[in-house]
């Protein structure tokens, strides 16, 4: 019989918020402030995919407006109504409303709680090496080397 280290089933809720609130080096860190993430993917030693839990409180956002190159992204949306930020502009969410983010398609995209109540939301995203993420609306580019982001200025000075 297979032993692991990870447990089999968990209250996603139950888990721990990543602990460092953002990867983004400042001044973009900072604005990620009412952004807590619970990592499930990494809980049970995912390694292809992803998985987040992801609360936004009033005012806070998802992350920067990026588009990745390679890779997908999905989100779910468990409770309130964000507004989702895309090329298209604005589309209001409710819960039960998902949307979904092709690698190399260019929608820059990011969620936005311009509402009075807390966001909740899935955001499932694969792994795939060699991923570069791009902000239009930022002096920020990020690539994914060995499996960790690296994040520098547009024309390439580091951060």
């Amino acid at each position: 019989m297979p032993t692991t280290s990870h447990p089999i089933a968990v209250f996603a809720a139950d888990v721990l918020p990543r602990n460092r609130p953002s990867l983004y080096p400042e001044p973009f860190a900072s604005r990620m402030a009412g952004r807590t993430k619970r990592v499930l993917g990494d809980l049970f030693g995912l390694r292809t995919f992803g998985v987040n839990l992801t609360r936004l409180e009033p005012g806070a956002v998802s992350a920067l407006r990026h588009a990745h190159s390679r890779q997908d992204e999905f989100i779910h949306v468990l409770e309130g109504r964000p507004a989702l930020h895309t090329e298209a502009g604005l589309t209001r969410l409710a819960p039960g409303m998902c949307a979904g983010f092709a690698a190399g398609s260019g929608n820059a995209h990011h969620l936005i709680n311009d509402t009075d109540e807390v966001v909740v939301y899935l955001e499932i995203g694969d792994r795939s090496s060699g991923d570069q993420a791009g902000y239009p609306d930022d002096d920020l580019r990020a690539d994914l080397v060995d499996g960790r982001w690296v994040f520098s200025h547009k024309d390439g000075r580091p951060y």
